[in-house]
Order: C-alpha cells, then sequence, then structure tokens
C-alpha cells in the first residue's frame, strides 16, 4: 500500500475516468523518471501488470524507488487556464524548470 502520499478526489476521480476508457484489470502509474532540463520528470502510464517492486493504492501503481521520492507529496488534478493535468505537490522538490514538467531533488 502506498503511504505517505496524500491523492486528492479530483486525482482519484480522474484516475477512474481514464481507466474506465482502457480493458478491465489495468492500473494507473506514477513513476518518476530521470530526464527533463532539471534532472527528474513526472510519468503517468498505463500498465496492465504489478510487479513485486510496486506499491498500490486501489488502482494506481507507484514503484518503491519513486514512492520514496513522493513521501510526503499531494497528488491533484486541477484544471488551469492553460488546460487540465496531474500536479503534484512534492516537499523534496528543490527547484523546477520554467515550463514546470521536470524537477530537481
Amino acid at each position: 500500500m502506498i503511504k505517505e502520499i496524500k491523492f486528492t478526489d479530483k486525482a482519484l476521480k480522474q484516475i477512474n475516468v481514464l481507466l474506465a476508457k482502457k480493458d478491465k484489470g489495468s492500473f494507473f502509474r506514477i513513476a518518476i523518471k530521470g530526464g527533463g532540463c532539471s534532472g527528474f520528470q513526472y510519468e503517468f502510464t498505463f500498465d496492465r501488470e504489478k510487479t513485486k517492486e510496486d506499491l498500490s493504492f486501489e488502482n494506481i501503481l507507484i514503484d518503491k524507488t519513486s514512492a520514496d521520492l513522493l513521501k510526503g507529496s499531494e497528488i491533484d488534478y486541477v484544471s488551469e487556464l492553460i488546460g487540465e493535468q496531474f500536479k503534484i505537490t512534492n516537499p523534496q522538490t528543490k527547484s523546477s524548470c520554467g515550463c514546470g514538467v521536470s524537477f530537481s531533488l
């Protein structure tokens, strides 16, 4: 189970909307990958397989390494002037790039 990561009701609702469009048994995966101009970026994908390295909450999967980097975070779904997106407020983030896509830890 994913501990120390908070999902807002809006985020959970949007994840369920997205999963409803996928094959039954699909998972929503959240990961932190290397890349972007600041070193790391969040990745949101769909997966059909849960591995032994995955932590889960309902139909959401996060690998153990990413979960450690997300400790204390809040995952929300927001509507802004530029569009709708998942927004992660991560207290471990030291800085982020101007576009808000990548960050450093």
